[in-house]
């Protein structure tokens, strides 16, 4: 197996390669090619095309590894080695030219999560991550919010694409707005991630991440120091991530179980009234 710090190597390359394209890709007309969990959640040509650069590159350099992209098959790692990828986090905002996406790029070993990378393409910016080494943005040293109450905690988060269960995290979040100084919704939840890593959020939380969607931003929050989690102590999933620094995660999650969150599975929503 490679050197962690030689995968790195190879991820933001690949990362970078697949932003020049995505980047290039949005001068064009964009067009949805199909959709997923819902009419709103959308695949389009340049998602397609990223991920395509994205294996082709990876395997090119490392014919074994295996690979889970949100677009295409898995492959099987015979390495010890896989690729979690997102080719476009935050297609939406792509499709609606808001710039705030990037390409999400992690290598998986037999323990978790080994190195990281998410890139911007619009502003330039590169986080990235080894696993027991540390975390970066353009190569400097970050760290997250010393924040310790939730009055003033600023909360990233984001809503599922399904209707009723946006509706019902509407709920949650209006519960919740009392308790903290206020949320955002950005689209990326690898940047928002990455921004919880660097201190831009004091917290994020969300429902309905995929592995993908969690694979580097996930590495990056924690290799900066921030508490990764579930609920009540779970393993963070699809049902709901918490990312806050340690300092301040329990205050948050108290406010968050008062606010509701995490009370109801994602295929039992909407909650009965």
């Amino acid at each position: 197996m490679a050197a962690p710090r030689e995968l790195l190597q190879l991820a933001e390359r690949t990362a970078r390669e697949a932003g020049r394209l995505v980047v290039a890709g949005r001068q064009d007309r964009v067009e949805v090619t199909a959709t997923k969990s819902s009419p709103t959640d959308v695949v389009t040509a340049v998602d397609l095309a990223s991920e395509r650069l994205i294996r082709e590159t990876i395997a090119a350099a490392r014919p074994e590894d295996g690979f889970v992209g949100e677009e295409g098959e898995d492959r099987r790692s015979s390495s010890g080695v896989t690729w979690v990828v997102d080719p476009i986090d935050g297609t939406v905002n792509f499709l609606y030219s808001i710039r705030q996406f990037a390409v999400s790029l992690a290598a998986a070993d037999t323990t978790g999560m080994l190195v990281a990378v998410v890139h911007d393409p619009n502003s330039g910016e590169t986080f990235t991550a080894v696993r027991g080494e540390g975390c970066w943005l353009d190569g400097f040293p970050i760290r997250p919010s010393s924040c310790l109450d939730p009055a003033q905690a600023l909360v990233g988060t984001g809503y599922h694409y399904r209707p009723d269960v946006r509706a019902a995290q509407a709920e949650e979040t209006a519960r919740l707005l009392p308790r903290i100084r206020d949320v955002r919704r950005m689209g990326s939840a690898a940047l928002d991630l990455c921004y919880t890593a660097c201190g831009r959020y004091d917290a994020y939380v969300e429902r309905g991440l995929r592995p993908w969607d969690l694979a580097a931003g996930g590495l990056i929050a924690r290799e900066a120091g921030v508490r990764v989690e579930g609920i009540n102590g779970s393993e963070p999933s699809e049902l709901l991530v918490i990312a806050a620094p340690e300092a301040l995660f329990a205050r948050l999650h108290r406010e968050l179980v008062g606010a509701g969150f995490g009370a109801w599975p994602l295929d039992g929503w909407p909650p009965a009234r």
